[in-house]
């Protein structure tokens, strides 16, 4: 191996590990306070979930494609690294549910699927699961505790179809998870903390929008990038080595010590650098074999998360002869037996994707949930398959597409189970007891692009000496919300 000097500087040198746009938000930030930086990637791009593509020469978004724009770290990031012109709401915020045999639209007036009133669900639930709503109010109180399964909670409160219909999509659209597995304190801290103070769950959904209006949230819920979301990443990684830091991809680390000077030994490839601390932005399971040597609680923790593997599938039609229903697309609960969870009509949701050839249309399906493990086995053309399937049934679409492109995001999601704040907790408590070492990433704090970066400017503030903004996100995860429908 050779050596490779710290690099001199007046701050110090940082090694971040993991070019995702957690480790990236983390390295121009530690640019901007004086410190010199070394990004190294493992993989041959940076970016991380968020990938820009293109189908039948139009751009597209082959992971996330959207960010929610009532948190400020994601579009002040995009402005700071000269994307603020591109800046796009969706042209359309209309999505629907499939369920029950038709297209039905997204009922309004619910924290993400609970209702302030059973009228809100009009539509989408049966006649009795509306009525299994308004016994919440006569019901005793149901106790959170610590924390609580988001779909146990609910279903408790206002019966199994809310959370069947509503709640398991829009979080499995996030998570790609189980709603009755999944943390409501970490995935919905506003519901979790209404919950605790209120005995009537709608209650505390309508005290939830009261507030929203109350502190004026206007403007857009999400936000988009002419050109996709996958351009975010590119533009901060230019913005960082115009600034002097270096980034270097096809580099797995392989080892992280701590050495007898106090400073960091780390060995990627052929290169072992020295630095004065470290960022570790990497998945789960990456990070706890990085972690053991120096933090070896941390990484025990880190070894117990869990992920959920998905794929997008991204087809383009020729836009004369289609006849898709308007709105952004639709969601699908599990309970109704369909393979795809998900159809994002791209063409529609996105104006810049319109504009760029008027006459294809883009849409996109996912697939996949936690412990789905039979469908992702299937090859592409299969996902192809089922995706045109459901696509005939749900919207009469039963043209044969100009392109498809297969996306697999395997081990892509990480769960946020009951009880995630509290390994977090403990994740953070070790990492803490180690000089120059802190950790950012979407196992942590939230899985949407404001989490990552909030968790990575969380992450460089507590190496400068400020633990608040890890203390913050540690007591008050970012909600994720679903961007729509398909993100």
């Amino acid at each position: 191996m050779r050596e490779v000097e710290t690099r001199k500087g007046t701050g110090g040198h940082v090694v971040v590990i993991g070019g995702g746009i957690a480790g990236l938000a983390a390295a121009h930030r530690l640019l901007a306070v004086g410190r010199d930086v070394t990004v190294l990637e493992a993989s041959d791009r940076v970016g991380g979930k968020l990938l820009p593509g293109e189908i039948a020469g139009v751009r597209v978004d082959l992971g996330a494609e959207s960010m929610l724009a009532r948190r400020p770290e994601a579009v002040a990031l995009a402005r700071e690294v000269g994307l603020g012109e591109r800046l796009q709401p969706p042209a359309t915020a209309s999505a629907s549910i499939w369920t029950r045999g038709a297209l039905r639209p997204m009922p309004k007036g619910h924290v993400m699927g609970v209702p302030g009133t059973a009228a809100a669900l009009s539509g989408v639930l049966s006649d009795e699961g509306l009525a299994r709503i308004e016994r919440d109010a006569d019901l005793p109180r149901t106790e959170v505790g610590d924390d609580v399964a988001v779909g146990a909670y609910v279903a408790a409160r206002l019966g199994r179809e809310v959370v069947d219909r509503l709640v398991e999509p829009l979080l499995g659209g996030v998570y790609a998870g189980d709603a009755y597995r999944i943390s409501m304190r970490s995935a919905v801290p506003q519901l979790y903390q209404a919950a605790k103070t209120h005995d009537s769950l709608t209650e505390a959904v309508r005290e939830i929008q009261a507030k929203a209006v109350a502190n004026r949230q206007t403007g857009p819920v999400f936000m988009g990038i002419e050109g996709g979301v996958g351009r975010l990443p590119l533009a901060v990684a230019q913005s960082v080595r115009a600034r002097g830091g270096e980034i270097v991809t096809g580099a797995p680390v392989t080892e992280l010590r701590r050495e007898a000077s106090g400073g960091w030994r780390v060995a990627a490839g052929d290169r072992v650098l020295r630095a004065d601390a470290v960022v570790v932005a990497v998945p789960a399971p990456a990070a706890a074999a990085l972690l053991r040597a120096e933090a070896p609680g941390a990484a025990a923790e880190l070894d117990g998360v869990e992920y959920a593997s998905m794929a997008l599938i991204t087809l383009a039609y020729r836009r004369a002869g289609t006849d898709l229903p308007e709105g952004s697309g639709f969601l699908v609960p599990p309970v109704d037996g369909r393979t795809i969870k998900a159809s994002t009509f791209a063409s529609h949701k996105w104006g810049w994707i319109a504009d760029e050839d008027p006459d294809t249309l883009v849409l996109r399906t996912s697939v996949g949930r936690y412990g789905e493990t039979e469908i992702l086995g299937r090859d592409d053309d299969h996902l192809i398959e089922v995706s045109r399937r459901d696509l005939k049934a749900a919207t009469g679409l039963d043209a044969t597409p100009l392109e498809t492109r297969v996306t697999r995001w395997t081990d892509g999601l990480p769960q946020y189970p009951v009880g995630h704040h509290a390994r977090v907790a403990r994740v953070r408590e070790q990492v803490a007891e180690v000089l120059g070492l802190a950790v950012c990433g979407a196992q942590y704090d939230g899985v949407g692009i404001p989490a990552c970066i909030a968790s990575a400017y969380a992450a460089v503030d507590q190496l400068e000496g400020d633990p608040r903004g890890v203390q913050e996100l540690t007591a008050n995860p970012v909600q994720s919300l679903h961007g729509g429908a398909g993100e």
